[in-house]
């Protein structure tokens, strides 16, 4: 035995240091486009799930190279201390740094560093660690060389900062403020300090504000900054180090001063590029296609940058209270939970890879219910924004938890999943957690997609209920209540829809959350059994599936399935309760080939904080975590031929398929045993092993004697 674990660990040894894992993501991908059909995903580096992330905005490149930006964001956000390089003196304010020229041309864009080339021959390259960014800029066709920092300007609109603060601490340091922002129509008045050295004394520095330079060493106020002119003809390269902290500009230095060994580019690089492969290499993926290797790569990396530490080196972080905190010795504290979209795929791919980095972000929220009077849908940095519908946190939590992410205060959170479920008009800060909740207890039913968030929840804090906690009684009660989606079931139509207080039904179009009918329709992830014998049987259930697959691009307000959007996500799995697993291997495989690219516009939607990248992954492995609350997986055929998972628990999973071009699934086996159903458990999953389909490239009938799991 030792012998053999001897071998598979040389195996996976051999495999994850001949390759450079970051070499194969391109941050490019996802990068371009508007709208929908658009990832939203910023090119700059970051460290997995670290602080900064430093990166010309998606929302204004032309500003320069911000050090806070959510990725895969539809709505512009953070974008804080822009840092421009110039050639010449400043001779005339950059007032919002709104008029000028974003960089010419990306050279390199892997995970961990960026190097781009601007209009004077100015070469720029990016790289961070945990919690700084480094930027070296390479003057090499000018005498002198300006860089401007702007702290009264972020991606919001001016009018949206509250404050800010630069104060210019020598000729090669700078430090300062900025309070204020929006995001998605929200106020994000969350206040974010830093501090940044140059390896060069400038020979000039000073400050504006609007449209006048000054002298001044300090200024306040919004559309405002620092400049630092050098001497690039004696020494033609400037190197930049900044840190933040959410607390304190003496946090900020202590940041600094904690990661100055960074401040040489290189080894910075190098240093974040090797975590960069420690943690790409947790899946190993066997492949002739290296566009398919830097898809997939992409896509996990994606879903390793958020949620993202927001506490300092000395453990303080800025509660939900505004009240300076201290996180428990031996975790970090996170922020940027894009709950309602990361509950579906992220949340479980970071529990089943990262446990640990999982279990203090579960903490991380509950101390934010604590501090906030409940729990968020939509965090940034310390705010609840309010964004979306539904309560998604308590799913994103159970997931976590079922999934290996399960080391925090369980008391804790299930008080405040039971608190936000029963308590009507609870806020978490200024967010009703569910609105209309008084109509949801009473009458069964709410606005429709609303509706069924709240029994998804339902369903998880009834699982939560019972595994983390031990209450059968509660579990008993929120899973007779995650039932209520029957109360929108129109036998008229055969649809789900909206129904007054009074019970009359509305329109069969009205109440859809960034979806239609059609899309939401499926969303009973917990009981599709039963959804499928309502509407007339698993026949039935068949042509309403083709029907909404006619099409893959839909919109908001389109009727077929919509790749780049959440609520549709798990549907293609659904071909799996009507017996019909070789429809669902068709459809990823179409949605795989014609929704997802290498190109700069490779996403059908936008990436959501990892939401998507997620689901990919998951895709192309062959399973799907599609039950809220429940540690398991919907299968279908993988994308690769071999693939080698190094689960959180230490444990290795090498799924296979024994034929590269096979179509059709005969059977699955876990270990040499066959599979009765297409729905495999975590339980036996987190054991390791080999999971392997067997594949023909004609229809045969496989082996499955089991339906997947519905809860009634």
């Amino acid at each position: 035995m030792k012998a053999k674990i001897f071998v598979v660990h040389l195996f996976i040894f051999s495999l994850t240091f001949s390759q450079q894992y970051y070499n194969y993501v391109d941050t490019k991908i996802g990068s371009k486009g508007s709208g929908l059909a658009c990832g939203y995903n910023f090119i700059g580096p970051t460290y997995p799930f670290g602080m900064v992330q430093f990166t010309p905005s998606f929302f204004s490149p032309n500003r320069g190279f911000v050090i806070t930006q959510l990725n895969g964001a539809g709505c512009s956000n953070m974008g804080n201390f822009p840092i421009l390089p110039i050639s010449g003196k400043l001779n005339v304010s950059p007032n919002d740094m709104n008029g000028y020229e974003k960089y010419e041309k990306i050279k390199n864009s892997t995970a961990g560093y960026l190097s781009l080339s601007m209009k004077d021959s100015i070469d720029v390259d990016l790289t961070v660690s945990k919690r700084s960014g480094v930027a070296r800029f390479n003057f090499s066709e000018s005498a002198l060389g300006t860089l401007i920092v702007g702290s009264g300007i972020n991606s919001s609109e001016s009018t949206k900062i509250r404050n800010s603060y630069i104060k210019i601490t020598s000729p090669r340091s700078v430090e300062g403020y900025t309070q204020g922002g929006d995001f998605c129509g929200t106020e994000t008045n969350y206040k974010i300090f830093f501090a940044a050295e140059f390896s060069n004394d400038a020979i000039e520095c000073g400050t504006w504000k609007d449209k006048k330079i000054s002298q001044k060493k300090l200024m306040n106020g919004k559309n405002s900054g620092a400049y630092f002119t050098f001497n690039t003809a004696i020494d033609n390269e400037i190197t930049y180090q900044i840190s933040i902290s959410f607390v304190s500009i003496e946090n900020a230095k202590e940041n600094l001063k904690s990661e100055r060994q960074f401040a040489d580019f290189d080894f910075c690089k190098k240093e974040t590029q090797k975590i960069w492969d420690k943690n790409l290499s947790k899946i190993i993926i066997k492949s002739d296609s290296k566009d398919k290797l830097t898809q997939f790569y992409t896509h996990l990396y994606h879903s390793m940058i958020h949620p993202n530490i927001v506490s300092d080196i000395n453990g303080e972080y800025m509660g939900a209270d505004f009240i300076k905190k201290r996180v428990e010795k031996g975790r970090d504290h996170y922020s940027s939970f894009s709950v309602w979209d990361t509950y579906r795929t992220q949340g479980q791919l970071v529990a089943i890879l990262f446990p640990k980095e999982s279990s203090d972000m579960m903490e991380s929220l509950v101390n934010f219910a604590k501090e906030a009077g409940g729990y968020g849908r939509w965090i940034l940095a310390n705010i609840e924004t309010g964004i979306m519908q539904g309560d998604p946190t308590p799913i994103l939590i159970s997931n976590s938890y079922a999934f290996g992410g399960d080391n925090f205060d369980v008391e804790s959170a299930y008080e405040f999943m039971k608190k936000g479920a029963l308590q009507l008009r609870l806020r978490s800060q200024k967010q009703e957690i569910r609105p209309y909740l008084n109509e949801y207890i009473n009458d069964g039913h709410t606005f429709a997609s609303m509706a069924l968030e709240y029994c998804s929840s339902d369903f998880a804090i009834a699982q939560f209920a019972k595994h983390a906690i031990s209450n059968n009684k509660d579990y008993l009660f929120f899973k007779k209540r995650s039932q209520n989606w029957k109360n929108l079931y129109n036998p008229k139509t055969k649809w789900l829809n909206s129904r007054y207080p009074n019970g009359i039904w509305k329109n069969k179009t009205h109440d859809w959350r960034e979806g239609t009918y059609k899309n939401y329709f499926w969303m009973v992830p917990h009981n599709l059994s039963t959804l499928i014998d309502t509407i007339g049987g698993k026949e039935f259930a068949e042509k309403r599936l083709d029907s909404l697959f006619t099409r893959l691009d839909a919109d908001y307000h389109q009727d077929w399935f919509a790749a780049g959007n959440e609520p549709d996500f798990q549907v293609p799995w659904i071909y799996n309760w009507v017996e019909k697993e070789q429809k669902t291997n068709d459809v990823i495989s179409r949605i795989i080939d014609e929704m997802y690219s290498s190109e700069e516009d490779g996403l059908p939607g936008n990436d959501d904080l990892g939401t998507m990248g997620a689901w990919y992954v998951f895709a192309s492995l062959g399973i799907y975590p599609l039950i809220p609350g429940v540690g398991g997986f919907s299968t279908n055929i993988p994308q690769f031929v071999e693939s080698k998972i190094i689960l959180g628990n230490g444990n290795i999973l090498s799924i296979s398929k024994d034929d590269a071009n096979g179509k059709f699934l005969n059977k699955m086996e876990l270990n040499k045993v066959p599979l009765e159903s297409s729905w495999v458990s975590w339980s036996k999953i987190k054991l390791g092993g080999e999971m392997k389909f067997f594949t023909s490239n004609s229809i045969r009938k496989n082996n499955f004697t089991k339906e997947p799991p519905s809860f009634k």
